[in-house]
């Protein structure tokens, strides 16, 4: 085989084939006792596979790709023996190669990559339904984005030594290959520290919240119904019980800004339309590119929102624009972070107070086209100027805002409809009181002397 750098050439490689084939039969009876763990009596590859490791259960075994990179072809036949493809054997992925005629005297890889990419329509062929959920997710929108580090089949999954189950222990767990950081987080949080304690119940691990193959973007501004309520029954009747207007917090607070007490929170308004879905970036991204191009990194200003909103309006983009404000955490790894809920943030003051923390960072974002937002910096003066009036009137309530004008006008208009027939009630009473009212004349209380009303003729 061109490139290899063990076992290469094909003579050689036919010769251990032919060997093999010879003394398997011989040699049958003795192989328990005598053979490495890869052949062990209880997990041994089958005959034909045992043909392919002759070559391939070697280390070192590789083949030089087009683009000057390694490809390993390498296959541990103990862990092959112990995976959920051996009943399949090598023949059952490998169907177009030809055992009289391999290895090849030339095949052409271009590189890693796009061998995996083809062999992903080899999985194709058993786990459909998982293919396709796996279509429809995130990965595989990067992956068609042409992004040559999302995940495909073999990412996540060993081929040669796919063992049951082996995903949902901590330390196995194929998410960490690309997220570490958050399996950082995950592995000091109360659902690891739950997971690892088998006495203490379930906990979720990464593919529960996120699913196995139709993993989505989190970050669209849904509820946590969309994750936390799947294990959390009866959640919201649960801080009914002490938090005032708990079902407004569930739609405006993230589970882990209060659950995540170390975490460092923030405020993000999300553009949406008038159905409530978030706007993507070919929708807007330029001209909010361009306004925050226009604060000189400070962050997006109140008036420059203000205008913003005034043109995407005007342009009559998604109906009519509004912000969808919510309170979360800074990062992904601090979503993560949680903790027991003994430790849970229950303190209003730590929000509902002047110049709290979470208030002066705040963020204005949109969506790409696969789900995944975009923030842009914005100043905190969006929240408490009085020109955000308009900007924020989609989850203003009083004394819900930093902006104290709102409250003042309120209050003021409040008073001002009290007034009018408080007014003209103590008036009257006055008037009355020091006979200083007219006589009344006329009305249904007048009767003409002598009769009783008027009769007819």
């Amino acid at each position: 085989m061109v490139g290899c750098r063990t076992l290469s050439k094909a003579r050689l490689a036919r010769l251990r084939i032919g060997l093999v084939i010879a003394g398997f039969g011989a040699g049958i009876a003795l192989l328990p006792a005598a053979a490495s763990p890869a052949f062990a009596a209880d997990a041994a590859p089958s005959a034909t596979d045992q043909q392919c490791l002759a070559c391939h259960g070697f280390p070192g075994m590789e083949k030089t790709l087009a683009d000057g990179a390694i490809l390993q072809l390498y296959v541990a036949g103990d862990m092959f023996a112990k995976s959920v493809h051996s009943p399949v054997g090598c023949a059952g992925c490998h169907a177009d190669i030809d055992l009289a005629a391999h290895p090849p005297a030339q095949k052409e890889i271009e590189s890693r990559r796009s061998f995996s990419l083809a062999m992903t329509q080899v999985c194709r062929t058993c786990h459909a339904d998982e293919f396709q959920q796996w279509e429809t997710s995130i990965h595989a929108a990067l992956v068609r984005n042409g992004d040559a580090a999302a995940p495909i089949c073999t990412d996540c999954h060993n081929q040669h030594a796919v063992i049951k189950d082996a995903a949902t222990q901590i330390d196995q767990v194929p998410c960490q290959k690309c997220h570490s950081a958050i399996y950082v987080a995950y592995s000091g949080s109360m659902h690891a520290a739950f997971r690892r304690s088998s006495d203490k119940g379930y906990a979720p691990i990464c593919f529960d919240c996120h699913s196995a193959h139709a993993v989505k973007p989190t970050s669209l501004g849904q509820g946590p119904e969309a994750a936390c309520f799947g294990c959390h029954d009866g959640v919201l009747e649960a801080h009914q019980k002490w938090l005032p207007n708990a079902a407004l917090h569930f739609q405006v607070v993230s589970c882990p800004a209060c659950h995540a007490p170390f975490a460092q929170r923030k405020v993000d308004l999300m553009l949406v339309d008038s159905q409530a879905a978030p706007l993507q970036t070919e929708q807007i991204g330029a001209s909010l590119f361009n306004a925050s191009a226009q604060s000189d990194g400070k962050g997006i200003n109140a008036q420059t929102l203000w205008k913003l909103l005034q043109t995407i309006n005007r342009e009559g983009i998604g109906g009519k624009t509004m912000l969808r404000g919510r309170l979360d955490v800074r990062t992904a790894p601090q979503a993560h972070e949680l903790a027991d809920k003994s430790k849970a943030l229950s303190d209003c003051k730590v929000c509902h107070s002047a110049g709290s923390a979470a208030f002066q960072d705040v963020t204005i974002s949109l969506v790409r086209p696969d789900g995944r937002r975009v923030d842009f910096g914005a100043s905190a003066d969006v929240l408490n100027s009085a020109l955000s009036i308009e900007s924020v009137r989609g989850f203003y309530a009083i004394g819900g805002t930093r902006i104290g004008l709102l409250d003042v006008l309120l209050i003021l208009a409040v008073l001002g409809g009290l007034a009018l027939p408080v007014g003209h009630l103590t008036l009257g009473w006055i008037l009355k009181r020091y006979g200083l009212a007219p006589p009344r004349t006329g009305g249904s209380g007048d009767r003409p002397a002598g009769g009783d009303g008027p009769k007819a003729a």
